[in-house]
């Protein structure tokens, strides 16, 4: 049986235990924008990110630092929180998976800052690798796989090469799971998220990988 599948039996039956529980995860949304960063010799170094949060997540994120909202936030004031954001995500390996033949380590991130705009919060920060690699092809993949944050791609150009040799390109796969499967999780228990839950690694199944090839 594929995971889609069996995945898909466990929340059908999830849903017909807890007939009329409230909606659970995700909690968080993020769209996506991320960059492959090279060296002029062709070597990846690491990756720059762009995370959109939902507005919901934005409002209260940003609520308390000011009495009266009457502009938007700087970048300076938002400094406090993205200290604070990018801090919490190192125990989640910043939800950023780097691979070639194995997973890449990243170093600690640098120039991260927060931009507010039209009521939503962007998250920039960079990753960059303990080790500068040559590769052909690499993977990137961007996800919790406990799914209390839905990640999603941006529409457009979800990752951008820089500087990198002529001739890559850049190939997105589809992932196991739709806005079906979205909503089976939606509507699902909170309690089977728990550790042991039948939905405990349900982010798997929305992974859209991301692969770069270069001649």
């Amino acid at each position: 049986m594929g995971m889609r599948a069996l995945l898909g039996l466990l929340l059908a039956a999830v849903l017909t235990l807890a007939a009329g529980a409230a909606s659970a995860h995700p909690h968080v949304w993020i769209t996506a924008t991320s960059e492959l960063l090279y060296a002029p010799d062709g070597t990846i170094t690491g990756i720059r990110h762009a995370w959109t949060f939902d507005d919901a997540f934005s409002a209260n994120a940003v609520q308390g630092l000011r009495e009266k909202s009457t502009a938007a936030y700087t970048r300076e004031e938002l400094t406090p929180l993205a200290q604070t954001q990018v801090g919490s995500l190192k125990d989640n390996a910043y939800f950023t998976f780097l691979r070639v033949d194995e997973r890449l380590p990243f170093a600690e991130p640098v120039d991260y800052f927060f931009e507010y705009k039209d009521g939503r919060l962007t998250l920039h920060f960079t990753l960059p690798l303990k080790t500068p690699v040559k590769a052909k092809t690499v993977r990137l993949t961007i996800f919790d796989r406990s799914f209390f944050i839905d990640f999603r791609l941006a529409k457009e150009h979800p990752l951008k090469l820089v500087g990198a040799p002529a001739g890559c390109e850049v190939w997105l796969r589809r992932s196991m799971g739709d806005d079906r499967d979205r909503k089976l999780v939606q509507d699902a228990s909170e309690d089977t998220f728990k550790e042991g839950g039948a939905n405990v690694a349900v982010g798997l199944l929305f992974i859209v990988p991301i692969e770069v090839e270069c001649p």
